[in-house]
């Protein structure tokens, strides 16, 4: 499954221009290599997407071609979110 279509189905990113934008700007690597909105998506890869001041890493559990909202999160795993500290303002 692309990357892009993976994103928006398990709705980790909610629009697929949006997935795409990100993952063509290097944000998103696939097992340690950057991945491109084309790339292939397979279970138990593992995903580091970085928006904003956030880091997203999760592991992939299964691919469905549609899935309802409750059903979303059961495609992936939370490995681990982060957020960039901003050290000009701890002063």
């Amino acid at each position: 499954m692309r990357l892009d279509k993976f994103l928006k189905i398990s709705r980790i990113i909610k629009r697929r221009p949006v997935a795409k934008e990100i993952a063509d700007q290097g944000r998103i690597t696939i097992n340690g290599s950057k991945g491109k909105s084309s790339s292939n998506v397979n279970v138990n890869d593992e995903l580091v997407i970085s928006f904003g001041n956030k880091t997203l890493t999760v592991q992939v559990l299964q691919l469905l071609e549609t899935t309802k909202k409750e059903d979303a999160e059961k495609m992936y795993k939370l490995i681990d979110e982060s957020y960039a500290t901003d050290y000009r303002n701890q002063e």
